[in-house]
């Protein structure tokens, strides 16, 4: 006989943890599936500092804020199943039948709901197209820090860093902590990827230098890696011939991006969005397949784990309530226009509007002194004022859109415009509008 359960929960990092712990808290009979032997996710390698200071309003170490959320779920009701892999899901009229590998077999269960909470994966050298022999010494950040800080292992004497995002930069300090030597961080566009804090606290509070509108165009080395070829990008990040240099070093370590984890998803028809590359999804994370929900990393890349626990959270109450009584579903749109990189969700479920909406989004570009306007129809709903946005820092925005008379199919509109000079900035103004309200 099929186990079946109210909500599967995939993925058990801080997403996993929250949206279980949240279906659980729920009344709902809850699985927690991770393919690991340990939950945790990836903060169980991030030992530096940093994590939990909007949540828990001090700094933890990655372990110490997953062993928050483990702690409980020791306490609570969820059933866990590690060094499990869902191999296969199929959708059923009452719900869905998951596929599980383990060390015991293949093992069919049942579940009402799912919550996608796989996290995502990084770019490797072959998905960005570097020259050279695939030689040992090339890493990614995420594999030199498992290097590091889970085996005790030094992965390079002599290093460069290709990427600035956040986890290069932290990478960058904890190997020159650890007394290797790091030549530097490129970056191929014109400002880093990564937080304006890792930024100082990891670069230049080290000494280490940073090389922006440059990347690396060849590897050269038989066995092992040991010099690169460095070129400068033009506008469009193309490498420009006759900028080429040659650095010698032991190893290159890549901070290239982030890929969600999203093939599960795909396989059951769910649209994803070109911008996040994760699954488009209304304001509780259910994707547009019924039933299906996705939060966390494998939704969008989040720059604070604080906010993937927020989003598995949301997830799992509302996979609970699915798996409980579903209802019908219908939409209004949430739409970005070019000046954002992306909006979060993209739509509205006007059945289940409940206040406050959290809204996540990027600029495209860096903007001083910039308005975020909010149109319902074409017509403005709601402005707000900031002194500086950056792509790589995400925003969030929580708006009370219930007292809205929103429709099914109407378009709620966001975009990004200068202010000039004469205007009043978000410090000298009162963040308000007369028909909705900022809550945070």
């Amino acid at each position: 006989m099929k186990a079946s359960y109210d909500v599967a929960v995939i993925g058990g990092g801080p997403a996993g943890l929250a949206a279980a712990l949240a279906a659980d808290g729920r009344g709902a009979k809850t699985l927690l599936i991770e393919r690991g032997a340990n939950l945790g996710g990836i903060l169980k390698q991030c030992i530096h500092n940093g994590f939990g200071l909007v949540r828990f309003g001090e700094s933890l170490t990655g372990p110490e804020y997953a062993h928050r959320f483990i702690s409980q779920l020791r306490e609570s009701g969820v059933e866990t199943a590690t060094l499990t892999f869902v191999s296969k899901i199929e959708k059923r009229p009452e719900g869905f039948e998951l596929s599980l590998v383990n060390r015991d077999g293949v093992i069919k269960t049942e579940c009402k709901s799912i919550v996608l909470a796989c996290g995502c994966r990084e770019r490797t050298s072959r998905q960005i197209g570097i020259h050279g022999r695939h030689s040992a010494g090339i890493f990614t950040a995420g594999t030199a820090q498992y290097y590091t800080n889970i085996l005790g292992k030094m992965p390079t004497k002599r290093c460069v860093i290709l990427g600035s995002g956040d986890i290069g930069l932290i990478m960058a300090r904890r190997l020159k902590l650890e007394g290797a030597e790091v030549l530097g961080v490129y970056e191929a566009k014109p400002a880093a990827s990564g937080l304006t804090r890792n930024v100082y606290q990891c670069l230049e509070d080290l000494d280490i230098p940073l090389y922006t509108r440059r990347t690396v165009t060849r590897v050269f080395g038989e066995g092992r890696v040991n010099a690169i070829e460095i070129s400068e990008v033009d506008e469009n990040m193309i490498p420009i011939h006759g900028t080429e240099e040659r650095i010698r070093c032991d190893a290159l370590i890549l901070s290239v991006g982030l890929i969600p984890e999203n093939e599960l998803a795909e396989s059951l028809g769910v649209p994803l969005d070109a911008h996040t590359r994760g699954p488009i999804t209304d304001q509780n994370c259910m994707t547009m397949v019924d039933g299906v929900f996705c939060c966390g990393n494998a939704l969008h890349v989040n720059d604070l784990v604080d906010y993937v626990s927020d989003s598995g959270e949301i997830a799992g109450r509302a996979a609970a309530r699915w798996a409980d009584d579903s209802e019908e579903r219908f939409f209004a749109e949430l739409r970005a226009d070019g000046s954002l990189l992306y909006i979060v969700p993209r739509k509205l479920n006007i059945n289940d509007l409940a206040s406050p909406t959290i809204i996540y989004f990027r600029s495209r570009t860096d903007m001083e002194k910039t308005r975020l306007t909010v149109t319902l129809n074409g017509s403005e709903i709601f402005t707000k004022m900031y002194l500086r946005l950056r792509p790589p820092e995400m925003e969030r925005l929580k708006l009370d859109l219930k007292s809205m008379n929103v429709k099914r199919g109407d378009i709620i509109g966001f975009s990004l415009s200068p202010v000039y000079s004469n205007e009043r900035t978000r410090s000298e103004v009162r963040e308000n509008s007369s028909d909705m309200e900022v809550l945070e």
